[in-house]
């Protein structure tokens, strides 16, 4: 090993540049696997760390549309310390016919914040609000164009902005607007909740030493089993932000794989052209006396030394990820990552990217070690191109160790697997398609024109590089169609989540009194507007089939209509935009006992058909109900749409307010609110395109990661391109010669290679938008959960110029072997 290590050093130095490939694809590999990791690791554990001061206390209890009773209070404070929040969205105007826009109201108590603490920006009047005095946050401050000190009307009051709002506790999770604090006091005088009106009650405690947040949750929900209780605890508190962050993690993790896949293929490609080159080198060797092991040997420590460095440099990027992140785009996190140094996600890129190094290498070292000393005296000498039984063991044994980590290290598991094997039958597919490529050309009738001829011939002629090219190009191609329609489905997301059709308005909390007045006063504001008005209160599920909801040791995976209380309504006939699919609708007259309906794809995850009894807590009211149909919903539209529907008759009898729509000419928009806030300041107008915004920012985070990752994986498949294609240079040089010799000028010869290269990038691209398409598809859908719209022409255009740059590199890679002299070709030869 010493003289094994001796020459290897030796030889790097003097000629390590044929490495490059393998040096650059391990770098962009390692470094998309462990920065996805640290980033996500790092949110992870912001969270983690954060937990209690993002609750507000070690546990929360909530309930919709009424506070706590005063029995209720007494048994959350026998627990410990407890602060009572309350937040509802209503309408913050800055002056009397001015501008309004939509706010998420809070009223706290004396006790809050029981952890962390309020701060406001300086300049603050007071410490904390009190009575009509309130603190803003700046997006409202700035929205409305509001200064300390200024006058703002919430509901049936006029408030005094005491202070700008710096850092609030327990607020992580999704507003429709920016944040108004007060006090309960501020919030009576707002007189925005009204019988009926939608809004939540909170209630957080310090728990006394000893007692487990969980079962204390548990029993206090069990304790009022019909009022609507729903409990936290730490670890739900970023429960949404943590499965968001894991299912982003998830697919920006297989992108890296993607990438690390692909770079596998430019290993392959690289170490195979290198050691091609090295082919006199080696039979000197074994005529100077040295073993096959040790020149084996050689070549891996020369492998191992620069997949080292590849390695390393691509860990030390990924580390950093978190940092460079926080930094350039910290506002974009759902909170600031905790920066620090996390082994795990990068010891598993490592593994992951040293595995797919040997693996990809093994091939090309076998056939080194079985290089003749005969091609000393000439390099054609005829090498075994089948690997070895010794070989090919070794080959499914690294394999099944890659497989087993990628899987075992995955937060889902079974999507692992099914990537790993699509990414495997892909490479099969591709080197099947690049075996009967070969022979299918081979077969046919040779062109008359030379340069056709030519190309055709360099395609299947012994020694061609076409299924190496063939599962290089494919993959590259495939990849570079998938993220196309990802980002182009993404952006279609964002530019067109509003339909033609969507309401212009939703309002919420009109009293059933104030419907006439409501209707009057968006109507002066835009004669031509439609209104749809239905009832509206909140309800929570609380058995199934005759078992209880709290029973259940595990909910059915996606069942979001069992998690926390739900907007319901009642209909004499079937809403718009629905269509019942199975049972009966009840008549438009029907007073019998409670009937629903529920949607279609609940009822699925729930197992759930017609004829099932489900119980639903209304107001701490229990009312036991028969499933009479299912319903087909239209959700697109963003129209009055419920998953969950009455029958008319007992629940009629429960406080409720109205639930408008409001379809009016998108110019009316100003003038629509300001009417409504006006003639009823309770009444919440919610705009469209305000929900609309958020959920674009969202998708638009979503875009940007998945583009950040998706450039490493794209950089990652230029460069294979680039290997695949100069890999074969070597082989081309020999023939360029002869060429040259029999009179074909460096013209005729640039063109033989375009031709070839052309026709070999035409067939994989069609192939590529087939395999890319479906792949998109399947993660758009299936994974980030959103609706396929790709822009066909954007795909076309990547599609051209991969074939573009795939023509510019195999003509560029040519130019060596044009420059290439009779007489050097010929001693080689």
């Amino acid at each position: 090993m010493t003289n094994a290590w001796r020459l290897a050093v030796r030889d790097l130095r003097a000629g390590g540049r044929g490495l490059w490939l393998l040096l650059v694809c391990l770098f962009l590999g390692t470094a998309a696997l462990a920065g996805i990791g640290s980033l996500s690791s790092s949110i992870t554990a912001a969270l983690d760390a954060q937990s209690r001061r993002l609750l507000g206390g070690d546990l929360e209890l909530r309930v919709s549309q009424r506070r706590p009773t005063v029995e209720e209070s007494a048994a959350f404070a026998s627990y410990g310390r407890t602060s009572e929040s309350v937040a509802v969205n209503t309408m913050a105007q800055a002056r009397a016919g001015g501008a309004s826009t939509l706010i998420n109201l809070r009223a706290v108590d004396e006790r809050w914040p029981l952890i962390g603490r309020l701060e406001l920006l300086p300049g603050a009047l007071a410490t904390r609000p009190y009575g009509r005095n309130i603190a803003i946050a700046p997006a409202l401050a700035e929205r409305l164009n509001l200064k300390v000190g200024d006058q703002v009307r919430i509901g049936a009051s006029w408030m005094r902005i005491m202070g700008v709002i710096a850092t609030e506790p327990d607020t992580l999770g999704f507003s429709f607007g920016p944040t108004a604090l007060v006090d309960m006091a501020g919030l009576d005088a707002t007189q925005v909740i009204q019988p009926g009106s939608l809004y939540q009650s909170r209630t957080r405690i310090l728990l006394r030493p000893g007692l487990d947040p969980d079962r204390t949750g548990e029993a206090l929900v069990r304790r009022y089993p019909s009022a609507g209780w729903a409990a936290r605890t730490p670890q739900d508190a970023a429960g949404n932000v943590k499965r968001s962050i894991d299912q982003l993690g998830q697919f920006l993790l297989l992108v890296g794989l993607a990438a690390l896949a692909i770079a596998g293929i430019g290993i392959g490609s690289g170490v195979s052209a290198y050691l091609e080159r090295k082919g006199r080198m080696i039979a000197t060797l074994k005529v100077l006396g040295a073993r096959s092991g040790t020149i084996a040997a050689v070549f891996l420590l020369q492998i191992g030394l620069v997949a080292g460095i590849g390695i390393a440099a691509g860990l030390a990027l990924g580390a950093a990820v978190p940092w460079i992140v926080g930094t350039l785009a910290g506002s974009a996190l759902p909170i600031p990552p905790q920066l620090s140094f996390y082994p795990a996600p990068l010891l598993v890129a490592a593994g992951l990217s040293l595995l797919v190094a040997l693996l990809f290498s093994l091939p090309a070292l076998a056939r080194a070690r079985a290089i003749p000393a005969a091609s000393l005296l000439r390099d054609k000498v005829s090498v075994a191109r089948r690997p070895t039984m010794a070989v090919l063991l070794a080959m499914a044994i690294l394999l099944a160790a890659l497989v087993a980590l990628a899987v075992l290290t995955a937060s889902d598991r079974a999507i692992a697997l099914g990537f790993v094997a699509a990414t495997g039958a892909l490479v099969v597919l591709l080197w099947l398609l690049g075996v009967g490529l070969r022979w299918l050309l081979a077969r046919l009738p040779r062109p008359r024109r030379p340069l056709m001829r030519l190309a055709l011939t360099n395609l299947h002629r012994p020694g061609a590089q076409t299924d190496r090219l063939v599962v290089a190009l494919g993959l590259g191609f495939s990849l570079f169609v998938a993220l196309a329609a990802i980002n182009t489905s993404l952006s279609n997301e964002l530019a067109s989540t509003a339909p033609a059709k969507a309401p212009r308005f939703f309002a919420i909390d009109v009293q059933p009194e104030d419907e006439p007045t409501f209707r009057s006063a968006v109507r002066r504001a835009a004669p031509t507007a439609t209104i749809e008005a239905v009832p509206s209160l909140r309800g929570s599920i609380v058995a199934l089939k005759g078992q209880r909801v709290s029973d259940m040791k595990t909910l059915p995976e996606g069942a979001w209509i069992l998690r926390g209380d739900r907007t319901i309504t009642w209909s004499a006939t079937v809403p718009p935009r629905n269509e019942v699919v199975d049972g009966k609708w009840w008549p438009a007259d029907y007073r019998g006992p409670p009937l629903i309906s529920l949607e279609d794809r609940a009822a699925e995850l729930l197992g759930l058909k017609v004829g099932d009894s489900v119980t639903v807590a209304v107001l701490g009211v229990e009312i036991p109900a028969r499933i009479a149909a299912l319903r087909k919903v239209d959700w697109q539209g963003l129209g009055l749409n419920f998953a969950l529907i009455f029958s008319p008759g007992y629940i009629e009898e429960a406080p409720h307010s109205l639930l408008a729509s409001v379809y009016a000419p998108a110019t009316r928009d100003g003038a629509v609110a300001t009417g409504v806030a006006e003639a009823l300041p309770s009444v919440t107008m919610l705009r469209t395109g305000d929900v609309i915004g958020q959920v674009s920012e969202l998708l638009g985070r979503i875009a940007l990661a998945i583009r950040a990752a998706a450039a490493v994986t794209v950089a990652a498949g230029i460069v294979v391109l680039v290997g695949a294609v100069t890999a074969s240079g070597q082989a081309r040089r020999y023939d360029t010669v002869v060429l040259k010799l029999l009179g074909g000028s460096r013209r005729q010869l640039l063109a033989g290679q375009a031709i070839e290269y052309a026709l070999l990038a035409f067939l994989l691209a069609m192939v590529a938008f087939l395999l890319g398409t479906l792949a998109g598809w399947y993660v758009v859908t299936a994974v980030l959960e959103l609706h396929w719209a790709p822009d066909w022409l954007a795909i076309a255009g990547t599609l051209a110029a991969s074939i573009v740059t795939t023509l510019g590199i195999g003509v560029a890679s040519s130019l060596p072997a044009l420059r290439a002299t009779p007489a050097s070709g010929l001693r080689s030869g």
